[in-house]
């Protein structure tokens, strides 16, 4: 196997005394957060601190928006990061009095802040002045309360009178053939329990307000009332049913070892490498034969092929993780048990599919890439602009579909990518086509890693087999050690934020799902074309609504 430089980007120049220099008009305070400088600024000079930050030091991605609540203050924090080199970030946390949780929004500046700032508005209760549209996102309108608040009554009924389901368009007065259409929940285009709401001029749209929280669990609850070690790895399986969910799991395991500062054996990293792979092409089959499904109602072929393809990848994932989708096999410091045995014959099982990939992969380029209907539906719609996917916070394939050279595999080094031969795939049509072409291009990478996977290890010494560092028993970190990490989940940036208050359970978990922002550019896409345009933009994102609703 060849080992091969995959060029990484240049070395950050920006540092902490720029930024303390360029940030001396806004800054009240430093913040200790272990992945990123963190500057305090007052609440009414964010947009002056963010646009800065954004145009003088080309912090062009906002990567995440987090909210709490103290015992003294609420507090926002933006997670900023350069599509260039994410590993060049830094927080600006923004404090607020109790009594008057009111903070400026950052929306003006990044357009993904507007859906993120909602969700901090419907969880936690703060306030943005200036957003577009302050309104709650995952809970109804109606809900009284903010759950992640310190003072919320759980106990409290939910009692929603009669008026507040009044039709939302009774009183519309517009002239012409404008009509409002639901489309979802529980439709197939939307892929689950999305309801997009769309307003048409004859066939074509106008506006579409995706309304999500259909499938709200409250999983960053439950995960702050889970122990580090034990308890919180089986949730992140749950956010992507789609197959990512080994991906899922190495984002929090990813954080939480750096939070706890805990080593991963090298062999340990080998086999998250080759897991990982294998669940990014179980879950890129099945973003294919969907939408093959959505786009051209190919049934019979497309979507049962990669079924039948998925199957294969499941099959040798159960072999490995003991089951089909809700792995559970990451542990903090490594993986839960070595490869099966006889690994001569797990080796061939995984052998055997690769090899038989190239031929599956050219049925799949014949029945969707070479299609003229598929074309015809797919190129030139849904354009998504580099620079609008950005602002954004658009991450994945759908962000290297619109060009954007952008995977954390390589830019933000971890397990073993960096020491493995593949390239990151990207097209610069921005449209649906691109995006169907990215997923089908990273497919045949991650072949590409998981053979060299497993080259090495067919010839890993046995005695050196650690699939698990020596980890404490109970995970304390520091009290208010706070960090933000992320992985190249199989939909784009999967992050998380944790915040340690010196127990064996989280103060704050909040995940950062790629689809919530992905999610958020459908209007830009779809604004303008015709609703069977709409349904294949939507279809492009792979949208999981797990991840999305949390």
């Amino acid at each position: 196997m060849t080992v091969r430089n995959l060029n990484p980007r240049p070395e950050s120049t920006t540092t902490d005394e720029s930024l303390a220099d360029l940030l001396a008009p806004y800054a009240v305070g430093r913040d200790d957060h272990l992945n990123a400088p963190a500057f305090v600024v007052r609440p009414d000079e964010v947009q002056a601190t963010l646009l800065r930050l954004r145009d003088e030091a080309g912090f062009d991605h906002c990567s995440c928006v987090t909210a709490q609540e103290y015992e003294d203050r609420y507090e926002s924090i933006y997670h900023l990061r350069k599509y260039d080199d994410p590993t060049d970030e830094v927080s600006v946390v923004v404090p607020t009095p109790t009594d008057d949780p009111v903070s400026e929004s950052a929306e003006p500046v990044y357009r993904t802040a507007d859906w993120h700032e909602r969700e901090a508005y419907d969880l936690v209760g703060i306030e943005y002045e200036d957003h577009p549209d302050l309104r709650r996102i995952l809970l109804p309108e109606t809900w009284q309360g903010h759950p992640l608040g310190r003072d919320y009554d759980q106990d409290r009924p939910q009692v929603v009178p009669l008026r507040e389901h009044a039709n939302p368009i009774d009183e519309d007065d517009r002239n012409g053939e404008t009509m409002f259409l639901n489309i979802g929940p529980h439709h197939p285009a939307t892929h689950g329990v999305l309801h997009l709401e769309v307003v048409l001029d004859g066939e074509q749209v106008v506006d579409v307000d995706p309304d999500i929280g259909y499938i709200h669990r409250c999983e960053e609850q439950m995960a702050q009332s889970g122990t580090y070690r034990y308890q919180i790895m089986p949730y992140p399986d749950r956010w992507d049913w789609g197959g990512g969910g080994l991906l899922n799991e190495w984002a929090y395991a990813r954080v939480a070892e750096d939070l706890a500062d805990i080593e991963v054996p090298e062999y340990a990293q080998v086999i998250r490498t080759m897991g990982a792979e294998l669940s990014r092409i179980l879950s890129h089959l099945l973003a294919v034969g969907t939408y093959a499904l959505d786009v051209i109602g190919d049934f019979t072929a497309t979507f049962m092929y990669a079924v039948r393809d998925r199957e294969k990848v499941q099959n040798i994932l159960e072999e490995l993780t003991g089951q089909r989708l809700m792995f559970n096999y990451f542990r903090l410091g490594g993986v839960v048990w070595d490869l099966p045995e006889p690994r001569d014959e797990f080796f061939g099982m995984v052998r055997e599919f690769l090899d038989d990939l190239p031929r599956r992969l050219e049925e799949y380029h014949d029945l969707l890439t070479a299609n003229e209907i598929l074309q015809a539906r797919t190129v030139d719609t849904g354009v998504l602009p580099p620079e609008v996917a950005k602002s954004y916070g658009c991450t994945g394939p759908v962000a290297r579909g619109s060009g954007i050279d952008y995977d954390l595999r390589r830019d933000d080094p971890y397990g073993y990518y960096d020491e493995l031969d593949w390239n990151v795939a990207v097209e610069d049509g921005c449209d649906n086509y691109s995006r169907l072409l990215v997923r089908l291009r990273e497919i045949e990478e991650s072949a590409r890693i998981v053979e060299g996977c497993v080259d090495l290890l067919e010839d890993w010494p046995e005695d050196d087999r650690t699939i698990q560092s020596n980890v404490p028993r109970t995970i304390r970190p520091d009290d208010d050690a706070e960090i933000y990490r992320a992985v190249e989940a199989a939909k784009g940036e999967l992050g998380i934020y944790m915040r340690a208050d010196g127990t064996e359970t989280p103060a704050r978990f909040k995940i950062r799902g790629p689809s919530f922002s992905n999610l958020q550019a459908l209007p830009e896409m779809a604004t303008g074309e015709y609703v069977p345009d709409l349904i294949a933009s939507l279809g492009s994102l792979d949208t999981i609504m797990g991840e999305v609703d949390r």
